[in-house]
């Protein structure tokens, strides 16, 4: 029994982290650095079913992608960690092929697009948050990459915020599966809930 579950599916939403073509397509920077590609593909069908399934019982749904301006000054002079390395590899620059949507992924009109972001976490520096607490948005199912870096980051804050967290287990996808199954397995326990992507679609089977 999911704990975090809303009666009304409007208190719930479906959050795509960084479905953009800078990990998902070839010519993107971060698609080379799958090492695990049956995690990679089982992800992206997940991803796939998961929207498809929100769309059907009108779940709100929010992308939340990375774009960063020319010479990457949003990091400033970033010399360690996640700063460092996105404008050292000049990932996710804005108004190129790579920081858009992937194309199946791709958002419809009526969906949130995060604007504003700046760090690992969706909320940093973005009007996510005020958009869940302007529309009463409680429980968060998170999909998306990296799971232990990105998803992670946003999985803490969002407990952190008073919200209740779920990440969709197989609908996420990082480096390799050590990775994966150890942010699984240690992490998600103490910020909040997860299901897999069959769990997710069958939340709403008794409307």
């Amino acid at each position: 029994m999911l704990k975090s579950k809303t009666e009304d599916i409007k208190k719930s939403a479906l959050i795509l982290i960084e479905c953009q073509n800078e990990w998902l397509h070839p010519s993107g920077h971060l698609y080379q650095s799958f090492k695990d590609k049956d995690l990679f593909e089982e992800s992206i069908k997940n991803i796939e079913s998961s929207l498809f399934y929100a769309r059907q019982i009108h779940m709100p749904i929010i992308h939340c992608g990375l774009r960063f301006q020319k010479g990457y000054p949003e990091l400033a002079n970033g010399k360690t960690g996640l700063r460092h390395a996105i404008s050292h590899f000049g990932t996710f620059p804005v108004d190129s092929f790579n920081s858009q949507f992937y194309e199946t992924l791709t958002p419809k009109n009526e969906e949130f697009i995060v604007m504003g972001r700046t760090g690992s976490s969706g909320f940093s520096g973005s009007n996510l948050d005020i958009y869940l607490r302007n529309n009463s948005i409680e429980t968060l199912y998170l999909v998306g990459y990296a799971t232990n870096v990105c998803v992670e980051s946003t999985f803490r804050e969002a407990q952190d915020k008073g919200y209740f967290p779920v990440i969709i287990s197989d609908a996420t996808g990082t480096f390799d599966k050590i990775q994966q199954e150890h942010m699984l397995k240690y992490t998600v326990p103490h910020y909040g809930e997860s299901i897999t992507t069959k769990e997710f679609e069958r939340l709403y089977d008794d409307r």
